[in-house]
C-alpha cells in the first residue's frame, strides 16, 4: 500500500476519534468538532490575520533552524574530529543539553529585551547542543580508510570535505534536520507566547485568556498542518535522498 494511502487513512482516522471524542464531551467550548472550526478558520483567513501570524512564525522558524544547524554541524564536526576539543566543550555541552528551554528564554529577554534577537537567540541556543551531539557521533563515526585514501591521494581541504566527510555525514545532517525543525517550530511558539506580539504562540496566548478552545485550536492545527506538510514534500525526501548512497 503506498505511504500516501496509509497517510490519508491514518488522519482520516484520527478525525473519527476527534469527532467521537467531541460527541461525547457534549460541549463545543471545551472540545468542539472538526466541523465547528470551518467556520473561525475561514474568518481568520479571510481577515489575513491567519496567513500573517503563520508567515512571522514561519520567518522565525527558519531564522533559528538555519543559524541552530550551521553552528552545531561546525561544532559537531570540530569536536566529533579532534578529542582535544571535544574533552574541552563536553562539559558546556552537557551543560545546555540538560538546560531547560523556558530557562533560556526567560534569560534572554532578561538579558536582551523582549525583541526580535532575542527571540531568535533562545530559540537556537536551545537547538544548537542537540544539533552538535548528533552531528560529533556522526563524525566519530567516519572511515578512516577514506581519510588515508584522501591523504594519499593529497586531495585539498575543500575537495575532502565535498566528496568525503559530507556524503558520510549527510544521514546525520538530515536526522538533525528533521529532528531539529520538530523541536524548533515548538519552542518558536513558547517564545511567542512568553514575550512577542505576533505569530502563531502569540494568538495562542491571546485566545488562552479568552478561554477560546476553538481559536486555539484553529491556529495551532493550521501550523501543525503546515509543519506536516515540510516534512512530507521536503524533509523526507531530503532524507531518502541523502541515504540513497549507502544502499546503492
Amino acid at each position: 500500500m503506498p505511504n500516501s494511502v496509509i497517510r490519508g487513512i491514518s488522519l482520516l482516522a484520527f478525525m473519527l476519534m476527534w469527532v467521537v471524542l467531541a460527541k461525547l464531551a457534549g460541549d463545543p467550548s471545551v472540545l468542539p468538532s472538526p466541523g465547528d472550526l470551518v467556520q473561525p478558520f475561514l474568518s481568520e483567513l479571510a481577515s489575513g490575520a491567519l496567513l500573517y501570524n503563520l508567515g512571522v512564525t514561519v520567518l522565525r522558524v527558519i531564522a533559528a533552524f538555519c543559524l541552530a544547524m550551521s553552528i552545531g554541524v561546525v561544532l559537531g564536526l570540530l569536536m566529533g574530529t579532534r578529542p582535544g576539543l571535544d574533552r574541552w566543550l563536553d562539559p558546556w555541552l552537557v551543560v545546555f543539553l540538560n538546560l531547560p528551554a523556558l530557562v533560556l528564554i526567560v534569560l534572554c529577554y532578561l538579558w536582551i529585551g523582549l525583541n526580535e534577537t532575542a527571540a531568535i537567540v533562545a530559540v537556537t541556543l536551545n537547538k544548537i547542543p542537540n544539533v552538535t551531539t548528533i552531528i560529533r557521533e556522526g563524525a566519530r563515526a567516519l572511515n578512516p580508510e577514506l581519510k588515508a585514501m584522501a591523504q594519499v591521494f593529497r586531495m585539498r581541504r575543500t575537495t575532502y570535505l565535498r566528496h568525503v566527510i559530507l556524503p558520510q555525514l549527510a544521514p546525520f545532517i538530515a536526522g538533525a534536520s528533521r529532528s531539529g525543525i520538530a523541536v524548533i517550530w515548538k519552542i518558536v511558539l513558547v517564545v511567542e507566547f512568553l514575550g512577542r506580539s505576533n505569530g502563531i504562540g502569540f494568538q495562542i496566548h491571546l485566545y488562552f485568556q479568552l478561554f477560546d478552545v476553538a481559536m486555539v485550536l484553529v491556529y495551532s492545527l493550521s501550523f501543525i498542518g503546515f509543519m506536516l506538510v515540510v516534512e512530507w514534500l521536503l524533509l523526507q525526501p531530503a532524507e531518502r535522498r541523502v541515504r540513497a548512497w549507502r544502499l546503492a
